[in-house]
C-alpha cells in the first residue's frame, strides 16, 4: 500500500486543496463524492508520502514594505557548498536558493525592505565566489501551482 500511486480522486483532492488550502474535509467530500473520515485518510496518505509537503498562506510582502525582490547569482565551488548551505539557511529574507546549471551554481532569490539590505548580503556571499545580482522591477507570474497530470 505505501507504493500506491496517487489516483484520480488524489488529483482532485490536490487542486482542491491548491485552490483553497484551508477547504474543510467536509467540503471536498462532498466534491470528491467520498466520506469525510475516506478524505481525511487520503489526504493524511498524501502528507506521508510527502506528496503534500505543508500549508502555507501566500503573503503580499510588498504591504509590509519589501519591495525590492532579487535574483543573486553565485559562483559557489564544490569544496565550499558544505560551508555555504548552513549560510544561507539562516538568511531569513532568502525565499529559495537552487543549485543551477550554467556560469554560476546558485540562484538565490531574496526579498527585503531596503537595497543597502541587498547589498550587505551581496557581500557576505561574495566570499563564496562571484556574484551576479537582478533587481526584479515586477513580477507577471508568481509563484503558483502547476497542473497535476495523474494518469
Amino acid at each position: 500500500m505505501k507504493n500506491e500511486q496517487p489516483d484520480a480522486i488524489d488529483e482532485k483532492i490536490l487542486k482542491l486543496l491548491m485552490n483553497d488550502a484551508r477547504m474543510s474535509v467536509k467540503d471536498i467530500a462532498s466534491e470528491v463524492f467520498l466520506s469525510s473520515p475516506a478524505v481525511a485518510s487520503r489526504i493524511k496518505k498524501l502528507e506521508e508520502k510527502g506528496i503534500i509537503k505543508g500549508y502555507q498562506p501566500v503573503i503580499n510582502y510588498s504591504e509590509f514594505g519589501y519591495n525590492i525582490k532579487a535574483f543573486i547569482n553565485l559562483e559557489v565551488s564544490p569544496a565550499d557548498k558544505q560551508d555555504f548551505y548552513p549560510f544561507i539557511k539562516q538568511i531569513p529574507n532568502v525565499i529559495e536558493c537552487s543549485c543551477v546549471t550554467g556560469d554560476y551554481s546558485m540562484l538565490i532569490e531574496v526579498i527585503f525592505r531596503y537595497t543597502e539590505e541587498l547589498d550587505h548580503l551581496v557581500n557576505e556571499l561574495q566570499r563564496f565566489g562571484r556574484t551576479k545580482t537582478l533587481i526584479a522591477f515586477s513580477t507577471a507570474v508568481e509563484h503558483r501551482d502547476i497542473p497535476l497530470l495523474i494518469e
